[in-house]
C-alpha cells in the first residue's frame, strides 16, 4: 500500500556524558530508521501496509570516560509521527502545478477522499477475514461438543451396561 511516515523529534538536556540513539524498526525487525549520537532530527519511510512499527531512543554512556558519572537527572523526547494522509506535504505539489489556494484545498481534499475509501476497503477486508473466522470456530467447537457427547454417552452406556454383566457371570458360578 505504500504507506508514508514521517516523524520529527528533539531530545532536551542531554548531558555532556551521553549519547543518544534512534531507532525505528517494524514488526519483522527490520531497521527502518537508524541514527546515532542523534539531538534532534526528522525521519522519513514508507511501510507496505499499515504495520506495527517501534521508535526506540537508547540512551548510552560516551565511550572512553573513565569512572561512573551520575545518571542523567531528566531527559525529555518531543515525537511528532505522521502516517498517511497526515504525512503528504503538497508544497512540492504546490512548486510544481502553480496551483491556485483553491486548487491545492481541492487536491488535499481528494487525497483525504482516496485515503477514507482505501480505509474502508481495508475494514472490509478485516471484517470479512474475522467473520470466516468466527464461523469457523463456531463450527469447531459444534462438531467437538458433539463428539464430546457421542464420548459421554458412550462412556455411560458402558457403565450401566459393564457392570450388569460382569454380576451376571458371576451369579452363573
Amino acid at each position: 500500500k505504500d504507506v508514508l511516515v514521517t516523524g520529527e523529534f528533539s531530545i532536551d538536556n542531554i548531558p555532556t556524558t551521553y549519547e543518544v540513539d534512534i531507532k525505528v524498526t517494524d514488526s519483522r525487525d527490520q531497521i527502518l530508521f537508524s541514527k546515532e549520537k542523534a539531538a534532534s532530527g526528522k525521519f522519513a519511510f514508507t511501510l507496505d501496509d499499515y504495520d506495527m512499527f517501534s521508535i526506540c531512543f537508547i540512551s548510552k554512556r560516551v565511550e572512553g570516560i573513565v569512572g561512573r558519572g551520575p545518571p542523567p537527572e531528566e531527559m525529555s523526547v518531543k515525537l511528532a509521527v505522521k502516517r498517511g494522509i497526515e504525512a503528504k506535504t503538497y508544497d512540492d505539489l504546490n512548486k510544481a502545478q502553480k496551483l491556485q489556494p483553491m486548487e491545492l484545498e481541492l487536491k488535499k481534499l481528494e487525497d483525504l477522499a482516496e485515503a477514507i475509501v482505501s480505509d474502508f476497503a481495508y475494514m472490509k477486508s478485516r471484517e470479512r477475514q474475522m467473520r470466516d473466522t468466527n464461523e469457523s470456530t463456531n463450527s469447531r467447537v459444534l462438531w467437538f461438543s458433539i463428539f464430546s457427547m457421542a464420548v459421554l454417552l458412550g462412556l455411560a452406556f458402558m457403565a450401566g451396561i459393564l457392570p450388569q454383566e460382569v454380576f451376571q457371570s458371576q451369579k452363573a458360578y
